[in-house]
């Protein structure tokens, strides 16, 4: 049960946490600084019934940190799915829990997904308390496009399927953000390198911590800046998309759409001159009707 006069402290002082509805509190902590975190967050984590934790020895720092009490499960990747239909029972009977991972945002590269899904297949309630994340930290300070970006998690550890998964993002166009581990922080960038090119990008390394920095530079650059050396803590790797294609000459494929049009039927030209060379395909019949004009 949760405690009594469920609470939590600040700067020594006590506050009370109000009661919550039922359902599932998908609770975002701190990634390094742990006054990084909201009093929505602190009210819930103190309120629930019980905080489900990636590893509740990790958690208990933050947790003992503002006098939280609530107990404490550990629901990780190795026994999330076992677990979950337990407590979408207990919260179907009223129950109320929050979901929280070791640093950051839940589910972003960490567990939680199966109990999520299985909270919307049984229609209960599960509520977002909103809050840090590596992911958005270093987005907004890596000095690249924000308009359009992608999230790529973690990239395979062998080399061979490394590489196939990136070759698979070169031609994309969003900015692409990538979490890696300090033991293979340098290969990754070395095979960035090999399949991107001499692209803009990131390493973000210590966020929001005391020794946190932003590595920004090409891809070359960075790749051999940290070869053979081995970070602390994840990083989180920010690489510029693909440059959109040079827009062809117009000479060229209207010359191209003339010999087509030698051919075969107009139409057809058309359909093949626009996939060709990546042209609206109003544009090419418009040029189509043009040229037939002045033969």
């Amino acid at each position: 049960m949760a405690d009594p006069t469920p609470g939590y402290f600040i700067a020594g002082t006590t506050f009370v946490a109000p009661p919550l509805a039922p359902g599932l509190y998908v609770v975002a902590t701190p990634i390094g600084n742990l006054r990084d975190i909201t009093i929505r967050a602190l009210e819930t984590l103190a309120a629930v019934d019980a905080v489900l934790c990636e590893d509740t020895r990790m958690s208990a720092r933050l947790l003992d940190h503002y006098g939280i009490r609530t107990r404490r499960i550990a629901m990780h990747e190795h026994n999330e799915r076992a677990k979950a239909d337990d407590i979408v029972a207990r919260i179907a009977a009223g129950g109320c829990f929050a979901l929280i991972s070791d640093a950051g945002t839940p589910l972003l590269s960490d567990p939680g997904f199966p109990l999520i899904r299985a909270m919307a297949e049984a229609a209960l309630p599960v509520f977002a308390i909103p809050g840090a994340s590596a992911l958005l930290s270093a987005l907004v300070v890596a000095g690249l496009p924000t308009d359009a970006f992608a999230f790529h998690g973690f990239l395979p550890p062998k080399a061979g399927a490394r590489l196939n998964a990136l070759k698979a993002l070169s031609d994309s166009r969003e900015t692409m953000v990538f979490y890696e581990s300090p033991r293979r922080l340098d290969d990754s960038l070395a095979a960035m390198a090999e399949v991107f090119g001499d692209r803009q990008a990131a390493v973000a390394l210590e966020l929001t911590k005391r020794f946190e920095r932003v590595h920004r530079g090409t891809l070359a650059a960075l790749a051999a800046e940290f070869a053979g050396t081995e970070t602390k803590g994840e990083a989180v790797v920010v690489v510029a998309g693909a440059a959109a294609p040079a827009a062809p000459e117009a000479a060229d494929w209207q010359a191209a759409l003339l010999a087509a049009m030698a051919d075969q039927p107009l139409r057809a030209a058309v359909d093949v001159i626009a996939a060709q060379y990546k042209l609206k395909r109003k544009d090419v019949y418009d040029a189509a009707l043009a040229l037939k004009a002045r033969q």
